[in-house]
């Protein structure tokens, strides 16, 4: 099980392709930084590929204001629960 951690906006689309090929069956995503912008209702479908298992940062979506557009099938997490996340997946790769 890996933890994919991304800060790519939607607009890297090679990011995200190279992504949903490494990504496994045990994997999570988690959005951070530009990478919130995806969690639109408007730009979800890039995060088809993951399989609903896909989680936003709280404190990136505030940041830029878009707390209130999310797509319901994103899940959103506080600081506590990246280090849960970090804490329950064997390794953790960053696509920047």
């Amino acid at each position: 099980m890996m933890l994919h951690l991304l800060n790519r906006s939607p607009r890297s689309t090679a990011t995200y392709q190279d992504l949903s090929e490494a990504f496994g069956s045990g994997d999570h995503l988690l959005l951070i930084e530009d990478a919130c912008y995806a969690a639109q209702v408007s730009a979800s479908a890039v995060l088809e590929p993951f399989g609903g298992r896909v989680s936003v940062l709280q404190e990136d979506l505030v940041s830029r204001g878009l707390a209130a557009r999310i797509d319901p099938s994103v899940g959103v997490i506080d600081m506590n629960g990246f280090l849960a996340l970090t804490e329950t997946h064997e390794r953790c790769v960053s696509w920047f």
